[in-house]
């Protein structure tokens, strides 16, 4: 059993933990929709799954399932997991949900309005009013009929009121909506009979996923994913969580994963992971990226980047430049690479677009 890890044999048991450059892999296999996959842009959900060996072009529209979940942002999930999911992603108690929503929780706490309570008031809104697909600026504007002040906000750049932004997003699957996927603005739609699981089956516990994908962690790590309170990650501690030490600190891995570190193998090829692929979302970034200047870089707080993987490294970052139906690609390196690994790896995320691959600029 692992008991000190190095950086680069915590790199690879997460290429390995995510199947980052899996051959060929089915939804149910795929590791990563147990956590769910953030889809945003369109180097998005499903480029991280075609990284992982899925067949995207083969899917038949209605196997995967979009929802605002984690942190509000819209994720990916087998549509056959969407009731566990409803009952994983609910906050862990109402300090969790009020630290969730953010500055939503103010207002409503001077109103004696439990964060929880909230969510309810607008999912049991949102359920009323979105019985076939809604585009979200219209379900916006006909909450605020439903919604006391307390749930709204005065909104400085369009000059309107709003219901606040987060309990909006989490109380959204709370009310049996999904995101109708590649929509901007986004449109909501009902899911027929969804109703949260009476339990959180195993392989859908966030704090457990976050272990088995991102590990080893901390709570404070993991409580940083997923915008909860320490408190309430370490009251969700995994029972077969082990203790192991990477640089000095201590962490945790699943006792499981923590037996077979030694026989994970080295991560090799070269990939263009999306901006926000699984592998890129841990909190731990200094692990990844040690200098400051290449981490501001890969992740901005605007109109980030992808990353440029080479065995497992984050060896620098890249932009799409499309252009009617061709790509550019501009790559920054931070370590040198062989052009044709790069081009390589450009060429597939043009396939993966449907378009022809005009160039790879390298600086």
């Amino acid at each position: 059993m692992a008991g000190t890890l190095s950086r680069r044999q915590v790199l690879d048991l997460r290429v390995h933990a995510q199947q980052i450059g899996r051959a060929a892999g089915d939804l149910a296999g795929t590791a990563v929709l147990d956590l769910g996959v953030q889809d945003t842009g369109p180097d998005g959900g499903l480029w991280a799954l075609a990284l992982r060996g899925v067949d995207t072009a083969a899917l038949d529209g209605d196997e995967l399932a979009t929802a605002w979940t984690i942190r509000g942002a819209p994720h990916l999930y087998r549509r056959a997991d969407l009731p566990g999911v409803v009952a994983a992603t609910a906050p862990f108690s109402d300090a969790d949900a009020g630290k969730r929503i953010f500055d939503a929780a103010r207002p409503l706490e001077a109103a004696g309005i439990g964060n929880l309570e909230a969510l309810d008031t607008v999912a049991a809104a949102m359920r009323s009013l979105v019985t076939a697909p809604m585009v979200k600026g219209e379900v916006s504007g006909r909450l605020n009929e439903l919604l006391p002040e307390p749930y709204q906000r005065s909104c400085r750049p369009c000059g309107a009121v709003h219901v606040h932004e987060m309990p909006f997003r989490l109380a959204a699957l709370r009310a049996g909506l999904e995101l109708e996927p590649g929509t901007s603005p986004p449109v909501l739609r009902p899911v027929p009979g969804l109703a949260p699981a009476e339990t959180v089956p195993p392989h859908l516990d966030v704090v457990r996923g976050h272990l088995r994908l991102l590990g080893p962690a901390t709570p404070k790590l993991v409580a940083g994913y997923l915008d909860a309170p320490v408190k309430d990650v370490q009251a969700r501690w995994p029972e077969d969580a082990v203790e192991v030490t990477v640089d000095g600190e201590r962490r945790w891995l699943l006792a499981e994963d923590a037996d077979r570190v030694d026989d994970v193998p080295p991560a090799a090829g070269v990939l263009l992971l999306g901006p926000f692929d699984p592998f890129l979302q841990a909190r731990d970034r200094p692990l990844l990226v040690d200098d400051p200047g290449r981490a501001k870089a890969l992740w901005p707080v605007l109109g980030r980047p992808g990353a440029v993987l080479a065995d497992g490294e984050v060896a620098g970052t890249w932009r799409p430049r499309k252009a009617g139906s061709t790509l550019t690609v501009a790559v920054e390196l931070w370590a040198p690479l062989p052009r044709e690994a790069v081009t390589e790896a450009a060429e597939r995320l043009a396939a993966f677009r449907g378009v022809v691959l005009k160039d790879v600029h390298i600086d």
